[in-house]
């Protein structure tokens, strides 16, 4: 098959066979299409390359400024096996997050139930809550670091549950919020100035990084007896950042 534009405009691929295509999204690319271009999005990037006609099932899907392994199945029963699997809680989903500060503890379990943000401006916001519902995360401290921005933290992280935002509000709950986090690292209005296209110089510098620093490093689940891994490192500005 010949691309009418370049494979590295579209996506890295980490793996592919006759059932799955497995991408390295990169950062600010959503995962469905909220716009016509055809390469606005990961789905619509993975028809420009496999063809608009052929089976494409997203298994997992990442925030838009999250990167990382993205699985997609090529074919139905591929798809809903995986995803059970997802359901199920049989996958091991392991990321990688740069956090403001220095935390003390060399590792650590967040246990706070999730759920909406009812006081919040930003509609998609979630927080932690009593009626929420269960969630955990896991972190393990890889390095502490200094830089003339401050303080930093390179972070292991496991998600034992799959909430949306989970990582992102647990992190910020204990007070070490991922560096770029426009909506949980403590000025929503930086997420609500991006999206109504007012964001200025002060609110990036603060900001540090253009996305979150939050990467879908490894996935690791068996099948039909047989263990499956894929993995990929973050990008470029994410890996020299605590070099």
């Amino acid at each position: 098959m010949t691309l009418a534009i370049p494979l590295e405009k579209l996506f890295t691929i980490i793996h592919e066979d006759d059932e799955f295509l497995v991408i390295n999204k990169p950062a600010g690319l959503v995962c469905h299409p909220t716009k016509t271009d055809e390469y606005s999005s990961l789905i619509s990037r993975v028809r420009l390359y496999l063809g608009k006609d052929k089976p494409a099932h997203l298994v997992n899907r990442l925030d838009r400024e999250t990167s990382g392994v993205t699985l997609v199945a090529k074919c139905d029963d591929a798809a809903r096996e995986v995803r059970r699997l997802w359901e199920q809680r049989l996958v091991e989903k392991e990321y990688v997050a740069i956090v403001h500060d220095h935390i003390r503890e060399e590792r650590g379990l967040i246990d706070a139930p999730l759920g909406k943000d009812e006081a919040s401006r930003v509609a998609v916001k979630d927080c932690v809550r009593a009626d929420g519902l269960p969630s955990q995360t896991e972190f393990f401290v890889e390095k502490r670091f200094t830089r003339a921005e401050g303080d930093f933290t390179l972070l292991r992280v496991r998600l034992l549950t799959g909430r949306k935002h989970q990582i992102r509000i647990h992190l910020a709950h204990v007070g070490h919020p991922i560096v770029g986090d426009k909506i949980y690292g403590g000025d929503e209005d930086s997420y609500l100035a991006l999206v109504e296209n007012r964001l200025t110089e002060e609110q990036r510098r603060k900001l540090i990084f253009e996305n979150q620093a939050l990467h879908a490093q490894r996935v690791r689940f068996t099948r039909k007896t047989v263990e499956v891994e894929f993995t990929c490192p973050p990008q470029k500005e994410f890996a020299e950042f605590w070099v």
